[in-house]
Parts: structure tokens; C-alpha cells; sequence
């Protein structure tokens, strides 16, 4: 069921997914949404949402694949990449020639990374050098409460976690901004420009050690606490990875506690409602597969990316242990008969900035599942649009299901544009659409979705999977 735009002076108010739930579903659409939010403040990095994939999917039956020997259809299965990257499975009873239908979604999100060599002191305070991840507007990220999440590998292998900022009681850390008064040259600056990616340094602590004979005496002390507390010392942290994150919650939001607002949600949202979706297919025709992966944010490359062989070999994987008769050109064949959602975000109209968009194909917060034929940016520069024959099969199954969806581009022609996973999985001749929830304030620190929307998109992805 699609949902036609009305424009301002007509008659009638847009019908939206709200409007066609039933009072079973009004329940159902809250109760998924508290899991969503839990597996937010779960999961602020990619190696936590993988943790908590990975959790769910245990108690849900699912299996590591290191640990078959062979497979038959019914069978649940995983693999996990350096743990950034997870894929899941349900074998299908058709044979894996006949192809996959597969859900796709990322799970990195714009973040401020520690640097190898971080820690400095300077003004008499100690601090903390960092690299923007991703697309983000500098600005949004100072003067406000960050948490630290991550690990830091030891010479001798041994994991040390950090999380330092979540808990009650924790301490928080914050990347300081120029007081109005002093900001004059700042603010005659370009948006773009007034806060630069090396001064994105984070405040890290303020009290020195008390021997004053010491050089960076705040520095010392900060090295001090984390080899006390943590065993580490500064040369432990060239071999971390350390994200600094909003130290908020992801939240209800609004007075009808509609919409959900957090950190991250680019692209979380659809992966818990695909991940989700999956776990509640039950004996599905065709094998269903759902990929989580990383590095989206900075173009999918290296070695747990889109780009990586990692999805490639588990496909070779199954086809092994499913037929005992493996042959390169199966595997060919499995993924150029694949179906696929690429399950991304897109831009919701936002009413403070409408001029960006063109409202007859923008998308609305609340109207249902975002179905986008194309992406790319100006002449569809890096598109992957997907055919019309497979986008009126997509259609079908939708509104067959009584899943509600609407349509959006990412924006005015010329004003910008952006990409997702689905040319990565076209290059191997499958058909492919993007298929995700709207956003207002994509890529900032505190994004909001509509709760009404996640449900449909986890309903969405479920009907495609039983049904492609």
C-alpha cells in the first residue's frame, strides 16, 4: 500500500502508515520499537552491534557456521568478520542455484575516532587528538557529552573493552567550543568551516600528578589511570580502536512518543529490523540472508566492507556444506539469481528545510518504508538504480502483505545526493533496490525516526524474504 503525497491546499490530509494499522498493530508497533531502542544503546559501534546481532540470534537458534559440517534446509547459520561484520542465513528448501533473497544493511555510523598516538597536553589540561569517520558536519560535535567504546589490543593479544560514559556515574568527555563573546572570526566563517577536523581534540582530563619535576603532568595523569584501571600504556593505544560517541541514549521522543530519536541510526535502524525480520522467518522457500557490514560511511572499502570477499566466500561456504558438490560457477550463478534489499536510510522531509527537497518524491516520517529506485547525487553519478521490472515485483510483495511503503529521493537533483551498498551487490548481477526508513537529521549525533516507519520497514524486509 503506497502513500500518495497531497500537496499543501488540498482538501485532504496524506493517509499515512498510522492511519492503516490495527489495534493489534498500534501495540505491536511500540513493542518492537522498545527491542529497537535497547539494541541502539546496545550497539554504538559496529563491534557491539555485532555483539548483540550475534546474542539474539544464539538464543533464536542460530549456530556459527566454523562449527557445521554440513547443512540442510531449516538450518540457521552466522560468520563473523573481525567482529565488524556479520552475515546470517536460514537454508532455503529450493536449491542455492535458484539464488538468495538477501537484506543488506550497515552498521558503522559518523563517529570521532581516536588517533594512534592520541594523548597531549596543552593550556594545562590533558586531551585527545581525533579523526572524524564519516560524513558529518563538525560543528554538531562540540560542546557536547561523548562516550568512549572500543578495544585496545595488548602486545600479547589479550582484548581490553572500553566503555567509559554510558553508566551511571561514569565520567563523560567532551570536544570544548568558543564562547559567542570571542567568536567573531569563527562566525564570520563558512558553516563548514568554523570548527576544523583538527580541532576536534577531546577534553580528557584536568588534574595533574603532583610531582611537579614531571613533563605533561596532566598527560601522566591520564596515562596513569588508564594503566592503572586498564593496564594499558600509550603504545597499546597504536593498536586500538577507539570511538568517541554521543553519551546520550537513544530515546522515545514527542509527547505521544511516536518517534525515536538517538545516536547511530544511520544505518542501525535497518539493521535491527532486518535482523529481526529474519529471525522470525520460519522454512523459507529460497535461502534467506541477511549481511551486516561495515565501513559503508567511508565508500565499504577494506577488509570487513562491502567491497571485501568475505560475503562472497560465505555464499561458497553454504553451497559446500549444502551440496557436497561445490563448483565456482554455482556460486556465479547463486548470486546472479539473488534478490536484494539494500536496507538504507533516506532523507525524510524536514519542515525547517524544505527547499532541498522536492516534495512530490520525498519522503515523509511516518508513511510507511522508504522505497528508492536510485540513489547517486546530480546525474545519478554512482547509482545503482534498479530495474522496473524488479521494482514492480518489490511493489507486489509489499502490497500483498499489506506492508505500507512510499517512495524518496535524497534530495533536490543538484543539491546533493549520497550512496549505499546496492552497486556493490548489483556487481554481482543481482537485482537489488534500496528499501530503508527516513530519517530527520541523518548523520548528526541525535537522528529521528518514526517508530511507525521501523515497524513497516521489519515488516517490509520479512515479506521479501518469505515471499521473493
Amino acid at each position: 500500500m503506497s502513500n500518495l503525497k497531497f500537496e499543501p491546499g488540498q482538501e485532504k490530509s496524506p493517509v499515512t502508515a498510522w492511519d492503516k494499522l490495527n489495534g493489534t498493530q498500534y501495540d505491536d508497533v511500540f513493542k518492537f520499537n522498545a527491542g529497537y531502542i535497547d539494541f541502539l544503546n546496545a550497539g554504538k559501534t559496529e563491534r557491539e552491534a555485532v555483539a548483540a546481532a550475534i546474542e539474539a540470534a544464539e538464543k533464536n537458534g542460530f549456530v556459527n557456521i566454523t562449527g557445521c559440517s554440513g547443512l540442510k534446509a531449516g538450518d540457521q547459520v552466522y560468520a563473523v568478520n573481525r567482529n565488524k561484520e556479520l552475515v546470517l542465513a536460514i537454508i532455503g528448501s529450493k536449491p542455492f542455484t535458484d539464488g538468495l533473497n538477501i537484506v543488506g544493511a550497515h552498521i558503522d555510523s559518523p563517529r570521532l575516532d581516536l588517533k594512534p598516538q592520541p594523548f597531549y597536553e596543552d593550556g594545562l589540561l590533558s586531551l585527545a587528538k581525533t579523526h572524524y569517520y564519516g560524513g558529518i558536519k563538525k560543528y554538531q560535535w562540540v560542546a557536547m557529552p561523548l562516550a568512549l567504546h572500543g578495544v585496545a589490543v595488548k602486545e600479547d593479544g589479550s582484548i581490553i573493552k572500553i566503555a567509559i560514559g554510558e553508566k551511571p556515574g561514569d565520567p563523560v568527555f567532551t570536544v570544548t567550543d568558543l564562547l559567542p563573546h570571542l567568536a567573531k572570526d569563527q562566525m564570520d566563517k563558512k558553516l563548514s568551516e568554523g570548527v576544523a577536523g583538527e580541532a576536534l581534540n577531546i577534553l580528557v582530563g584536568g588534574v595533574p600528578v603532583k610531582n611537579r619535576e614531571i613533563k605533561d603532568r596532566f598527560k601522566k595523569s591520564t596515562l596513569d589511570y588508564l594503566n592503572r584501571e586498564m593496564g594499558l600504556t600509550e603504545e597499546d593505544f597504536i593498536s586500538a580502536e577507539i570511538e568517541a560517541v554521543p553519551a546520550w541514549p537513544a530515546s522515545d521522543t514527542g509527547f505521544d512518543r511516536g518517534l525515536v530519536a538517538g545516536y547511530g541510526q544511520d544505518d542501525r535502524v535497518c539493521a535491527y529490523a532486518a535482523l529481526q525480520a529474519l529471525l522470525d522467518t520460519e522454512k523459507p522457500a529460497h535461502t534467506s540472508v541477511v549481511l551486516l557490514t561495515d565501513k559503508e560511511e567511508v565508500g565499504s572499502m577494506g577488509n570487513t566492507g562491502m567491497q571485501s570477499t568475505f560475503f562472497e566466500n560465505f555464499v561458497a561456504g553454504i553451497i559446500a556444506m549444502g551440496t557436497g558438490n561445490y563448483r565456482d560457477l554455482m556460486v556465479r550463478t547463486t548470486l546472479a539469481n539473488s534478490r536484494g534489499l539494500s536496507a538504507d536510510v533516506n532523507a525524510a522531509l524536514d519542515p525547517n528545510y524544505e527547499g532541498v527537497m522536492d516534495k512530490l518524491n520525498a519522503a515523509r516520517l511516518g508513511c510507511g518504508v522508504v522505497l528508492t529506485k536510485y540513489t547517486g547525487s546530480r546525474g545519478k553519478s554512482g547509482s545503482s538504480e534498479a530495474s522496473a521490472e524488479f521494482v514492480a515485483a518489490v511493489r507486489k510483495i509489499f502490497n500483498g502483505n499489506n506492508v505500507v511503503w512510499q517512495t524518496g529521493e535524497l534530495g533536490k537533483v543538484d543539491q546533493g545526493g549520497g550512496g549505499t551498498i546496492a552497486y556493490l551487490l548489483a556487481n554481482y548481477d543481482m537485482d537489488i533496490v534500496d528499501c530503508g526508513v527516513a530519517l530527520l537529521g541523518m548523520h548528526s549525533p541525535f537522528e529521528v525516526a518514526s517508530k511507525v516507519d521501523v515497524y513497516m520497514a521489519y515488516r517490509a524486509y520479512h515479506s521479501f524474504m518469505k515471499n521473493a
